[in-house]
């Protein structure tokens, strides 16, 4: 569908029937059918709307509405799988570690868990393009309240990681309970 314009103008003095100054509306007009787009009446005019198409049409308000709908129930899923699958009901922190030689490193770390559940927490050794050079699964049992801090809750932890190179840094990465 080309976007047409009808201009409509009054011959040039001289040209068809003689004007009458007192009757302006009496003269003939002469149509001319122009394009929108290019404001000429070329065939070349034409030739935009072939190529690149008619301009689409904007989304009606009903489809903004479902839209936005339906985005914003993916967004609110996707925060609530977030909340509810990243907690483990396990925390970790790492105090330190220590590079032994290229075949070994250690590290010591703190287990934030129920006294009563086993944790299993994945250590990994990283080189220096931060590659996994050594990965080791530690398993943190059942306290009882008089052990580590916090009535049994937190518990102070060291693991050893067999590397297949020169680490430069251990990190926990991932705890979780052992069911």
């Amino acid at each position: 569908m080309n976007a047409k314009l009808v201009m409509s103008s009054r011959p040039a003095a001289g040209a068809g029937r003689q004007r009458n100054a007192a009757d302006p509306a009496g003269t003939p007009r002469i149509k001319t059918t122009v394009d929108a787009v290019t404001n000429s009446d070329s065939p070349a005019a034409t030739s935009v709307a072939n190529r690149y198409g008619t301009p689409k049409r904007a989304m009606s308000k009903r489809a903004k509405i479902i839209a936005v709908a339906v985005t914003l129930a993916v967004g609110l899923t996707w925060i609530l799988w977030s909340v509810v699958a990243g907690n483990t009901g396990v925390e970790q922190k790492v105090i330190s570690f220590k590079v032994v030689d290229p075949t070994l490193s250690t590290v010591d770390l703190t287990i934030t868990k129920d006294p009563a559940a086993t944790a299993q927490c994945a250590v990994q050794a990283l080189n220096e393009q931060f590659a996994v050079v050594g990965w080791n699964i530690l398993t943190v049992g059942a306290n009882g309240a008089d052990a580590g801090i916090n009535s049994g809750h937190t518990t102070s932890v060291t693991a050893s990681v067999r590397t297949t190179s020169l680490a430069v840094t251990v990190t926990v990465d991932n705890c979780w309970i052992e069911h």
